[in-house]
Parts: C-alpha cells; sequence; structure tokens
C-alpha cells in the first residue's frame, strides 16, 4: 500500500510494506537489549491456588505477567518526566505519532578521558539541512541481540549536540544507545537537561527513545516515523519506532 504525503510545501511517497522496525525485543532471554542492571523480562503464568495460567499446564487460556523495567530493558521513549519531580507522563504528553525523520550514521570519537563519545562536530558534518525535520534518528554502532550495556560506560553524546538539535527544531530524538547522557555522571544528565531545555522552559510534547535496534541494512536519509509508544502512566514507556523512506515526488 502506497502513500503520499506533503511536508513543508514538498510531496514525499512510500510505501507502507516498506517499513523498517526499529525496536529491540522484549522477553525472550539472551536476545533482549539491556542496560543499569536490569533483571531480564519476566513473562510467567499467573498462579492462583491450584490454577496455572498456562495452557501446557491444563489451563483453557495462556494468562501470563509481565514483568520489566522501561529504562532497562528494550526500547523505550520517555518525556522529560524522567528528570522531574512530577515525573510527567509520556501517555499525557505524546499526542502526535507521525514525523518526518531523519537516520544519521555517527562514529563515535574518543575523548581526551577515554571515553567513547557523540560529538557535535560529527553531526555538523553528517548533516547540514534542518528544514522540516522533526525527528532525529542516530545510529552509532551495530548492537546484536543479547547487548548488555550494563556498566561497559558506553558511548555517549555531548551535551552540545542535544542543544544544537533542541535549537534546530527537532521534537525527538531516536538512539541506539541506553542514554544520551554518560552512565555515570554525578546525577547531572546535562544531555537530556538540554534537549528538554529543563528547567528552564521545558518541551513538553519532546521526546528521547533509547535502546533502539537500528537493523544494519538501514540507509541514512529521509523517513516518515510512526513513534508507537505503550499506553503507560509513567515517564517512559516501550516503543516500537517502524519508518519508512522517504522519496521526493512532484504533485
Amino acid at each position: 500500500m502506497k502513500f503520499t504525503i506533503e511536508h513543508c510545501g514538498d510531496a514525499y511517497e512510500s510505501d507502507f510494506a516498506q517499513g523498517i522496525d526499529l525496536s529491540s525485543v522484549l522477553g525472550l532471554p539472551g536476545k533482549e537489549l539491556k542496560a543499569w542492571w536490569a533483571d531480564d523480562v519476566d513473562i510467567s503464568p499467573v498462579v492462583n491456588g491450584d490454577w496455572i495460567g498456562s495452557v501446557e499446564k491444563g489451563a483453557p487460556v495462556n494468562f501470563f505477567n509481565i514483568k520489566f523495567n522501561p529504562h532497562g530493558n528494550g526500547s523505550h521513549t520517555e518525556t522529560y518526566g524522567h528528570i522531574s519531580k512530577e515525573k510527567e507522563s509520556v501517555h499525557n504528553y505524546l499526542k502526535k505519532y507521525h514525523f518526518v525523520s531523519w537516520v544519521v550514521s555517527l562514529a563515535p570519537e574518543k575523548a581526551k578521558n577515554g571515553d567513547s563519545i557523540i560529538t557535535l562536530e560529527a553531526l555538523k558534518k553528517s548533516l547540514t539541512k534542518w528544514h522540516g525535520i522533526e525527528a532525529l534518528i542516530i545510529k552509532t554502532g551495530d548492537y546484536k541481540d543479547g547487548h548488555d550495556f550494563s556498566g561497559s560506560n558506553a558511548t555517549y553524546f555531548e551535551p552540545e549536540l542535544l542543544a544544537f538539535i533542541r535549537d534546530r527544531g527537532v521534537e525527538h530524538v531516536l538512539v541506539d544507545l541506553p542514554s544520551v547522557d554518560r552512565e555515570e555522571d554525578e546525577g547531572k544528565l546535562l544531555a537530556h537537561h538540554a534537549f528538554w531545555n529543563y528547567p528552564e522552559d521545558p518541551r513538553d510534547g519532546c521526546t528521547i527513545s533509547e535502546l533502539l535496534q537500528v537493523p544494519s541494512q538501514t540507509k541514512d536519509g529521509l523517513y516518515l516515523l510512526n513513534l508507537q509508544v505503550a499506553s503507560f502512566a509513567n515517564d517512559a514507556s516501550p516503543c516500537r519506532p517502524v519508518i519508512y523512506p522517504l522519496t521526493k515526488v512532484g504533485f
């Protein structure tokens, strides 16, 4: 099924059959992307006396509980409630679900302190036209099923990079890392604060998505993003970003 959209005076077309899923799987031990020392996702049948909610155990249906941490288990989307006392819910603040987006691959660089970072300069060299870009998807590596970032001091972003894309009107940033900030940064979370402009003037409708799993064959360029987020009343929730390559056309 093909579709056409108009954005900022230009027309683009794509095909819903060409969707690329950027989310990591939950509930498959050994295949989940993890961080922050989170336990594996636990999916287990409800037990009520002698009754076990599993067809395998004799029940007529499968009736399972799921226990996980949205920040540490798999792809998730968060609002500035992640860093505020009010813990604003992503369910209340994400009210639009389709965005013209750009996928950009940025290679980590070694900082003076030995850390692996993504720099603003690298972004500026890779992407020069920002008009109409609502969401930025940043691919930094090829992280396989089962990758656990816990305790690895994973690659992170210069806060200046997040401030830069904020000032260019980008509303949503999606990354394949556990955080835009350093794993241990004394609680500063400078990149989070910069992107959300918090606490000075919080950007209510803007989100950060982390722990994506971007397929290696995904090319840099323009896409339509469908950001699917589970309706949890929480600062973060599991997400399934799906992108569709856009081609510019004339009316």
